[in-house]
Order: structure tokens, then C-alpha cells, then sequence
């Protein structure tokens, strides 16, 4: 997410535009009372886009994921009662008598009670004799209501992106972190950085930037040798999961696709590619010995990256 000091700056700056979303209590603010976020919008479409004064000049667009929902329900549920459990321990001790005195009471469940983060839903109650904790229903309902709810926040016109192009280009950043992902501990390797000087710093980052586009590139070029789904499709509702296809699904079964070719995980298909080499050979029963270099013969694999790469095999390696 975008800090609203971040934002302020961006702003300022013509033709830039940015896609992030609100957060939990802002997104509470515009279901409160008579606010336009009412789930009445979600009745036959998963998501819909509204206007605040609180954002003049952007672009809200609500989406309700019913599976998200589901899980937050089930998490909260489960933090409650995880949150009874510990605190059942201390309730026993003041029922029969162990613990008294509401400042001992008090401390001790202070420090479970807030455990799994669920403090604002229970109401206690704290005598010298005494204790009880109950949910708070009042507390619970709203949070419950919004489950599965966010609200994305750009200024992109809508000439450039409608409503379900906002909701695909938020979720596209999942490649983008996924790239970051790559560059620092997969694929390239960004960390640590040894240099120290700033035109270093800025070279190797640039460097391993510009292996990152390269990358990119040959997953999307090697896609049909790698698991990776290449049968593209247009979305019904931008906001449900995506799924993979058929035919992902089939390589992921047979690890063969269409063609018949035996399929891998990138990673093992570069090192697939690393056993094309070239070795030095050295015949000593001569006399002077005799040196040549032995290219390996590429396998089938190696022979189809180069023909989608739209290159020929090496015949020298450097």
C-alpha cells in the first residue's frame, strides 16, 4: 500500500498515476451510516465502483471476494476461541477463590487476553471477587460485515482502465512481487551487496534490474517447456481467484505438454541447460599429447529452448 505521504508526492507530479488500496478503518468509514460502501452493491455483481469527497479527483473501486470472506470468518472464529481458551485458565483460579483482588486479576489477564489480537471483541468485567468476558457482539458484527471486502484507490481514468482493469492490474502486482521475489533470493541473487560507493550500489542494483527484464522475458519465451499456464483468457469476474487452465492442469499431470515434450520448473530447466558444456579433451598417449575441445551433444530439451529462443545451437561456448 501506498502511504498517503507517498501519495502527496506523486501528486504532484503531471501524468503520473498510482493503484493502491485502503486500509481496514478506512474502508470502515465509508460503510459507516448512510456511506456509499453498502453491501446491497455486491447483490448481484462482486464488485462496483463509488465516489467520496474524502477522495476528490480518484477512483474507488469495492470488490467482495465471497472465498475471502469465508476465511476471514473462519480466522476470526478461531482467534475468539483460542482467545477463551487461554483466558479460561485465570477465569478458574477467580472462581475458585486463588486469584482475587481486581488489580491481580486485571494484570494477569492483561497478559493473555490481547494474545491473538482479539481484545476489542470481548467485554470484561472486573470486581475484587470476581470475573467475566464475553463477546462483544456489537464489536464483531460491523468487522463481519465488511469480510471479504477491499476498496482499491487510483487515479487511472477510465480510459485508460474500466473497473475490472483496475481490479487485474491490482492483482498483477503479484508479479511484480514475485519478480522482487527473483531478484533478491532466486534467480539473481541481488543480496547481499558488498559495494560501498553510491555508483556501485546503483550499477549493481541496475544489473540486476536489467537480469530481472531478461528473466521475465525467457519465462515468458519458455513458457511451453515449464509449467507455467500459456493459454490466456478472458475473466467473467475480475475479483474470483484465478484458475489454471485445462491444459496447465494437464501439464502439471503428465509433465509432458501438447507436443508430447517433457516439461520442468524453470529453475530445473536452466539447470537442464547448464549440462550443454565444453571440455577440454588431452590424448597423453601421444607424444606431444594431443588437446581438442568436446562440445556435449544437446539433448531434445536444449535443442527446442534455442528454437524458441529463435537461435541456433552454439557450436563454441564462451
Amino acid at each position: 500500500m501506498i502511504t498517503s505521504a507517498r501519495i502527496g508526492a506523486m501528486n504532484e507530479i503531471p501524468g503520473l498515476g498510482w493503484l493502491t488500496a485502503l486500509r481496514a478503518p478506512q474502508i470502515r468509514k465509508l460503510a459507516e451510516g448512510d456511506g456509499p460502501l453498502q453491501m446491497s452493491l455486491f447483490d448481484e455483481v462482486n464488485f462496483c465502483e463509488i465516489s467520496h469527497p474524502d477522495y476528490p479527483g480518484e477512483r474507488l473501486v469495492c470488490c467482495r471476494n465471497p472465498l475471502l470472506a469465508t476465511e476471514r470468518a473462519r480466522t476470526r472464529e478461531e482467534l475468539l476461541i483460542s482467545t477463551e481458551e487461554a483466558v479460561a485458565p485465570i477465569l478458574s483460579r477467580v472462581e475458585s477463590e486463588k486469584l482475587i483482588g481486581e488489580h491481580g486479576i486485571a494484570l494477569r489477564l492483561g497478559k493473555v487476553l490481547n494474545r491473538f489480537k482479539m481484545q476489542k471483541h470481548f467485554i470484561v468485567a472486573i470486581s475484587d471477587s470476581s470475573c467475566s468476558i464475553t463477546r462483544d457482539e456489537a464489536s464483531i458484527a460491523p468487522e463481519a460485515a465488511l469480510d471479504g471486502i477491499y476498496v482499491l484507490r487510483t487515479t487511472i481514468g477510465t480510459d485508460e482502465l474500466d473497473a475490472p482493469g483496475v481490479i487485474s492490474a491490482y492483482k498483477d502486482l503479484a508479479g511484480v512481487e514475485r519478480d522482487f521475489r527473483s531478484m533478491k533470493a532466486i534467480d539473481i541473487d541481488i543480496r547481499p551487496v558488498h559495494h560501498r560507493l553510491e555508483d556501485r550500489v546503483r550499477a549493481h542494483a541496475f544489473l540486476c534490474f536489467l537480469a530481472t527484464y531478461v528473466t521475465f522475458h525467457l519465462r515468458a519465451t519458455l513458457a511451453p517447456l515449464t509449467f507455467t499456464d500459456t493459454e490466456s483468457r478472458v475473466r467473467e469476474d475480475p475479483v474470483a481467484p484465478a484458475t489454471r487452465s485445462v491444459g496447465a492442469r494437464k501439464k502439471a499431470a503428465t509433465k509432458t505438454n501438447a507436443n508430447g515434450e517433457q516439461v520442468r520448473a524453470y529453475p530445473e530447466l536452466l539447470e537442464h541447460l547448464g549440462t550443454l558444456t565444453r571440455n577440454k579433451m588431452r590424448v597423453v598417449a601421444t607424444e606431444p599429447g594431443i588437446e581438442f575441445d568436446l562440445l556435449a551433444t544437446p539433448t531434445p530439451t536444449q535443442r527446442r529452448v534455442f528454437e524458441l529462443l529463435g537461435a541456433p545451437v552454439p557450436k563454441s561456448l564462451m
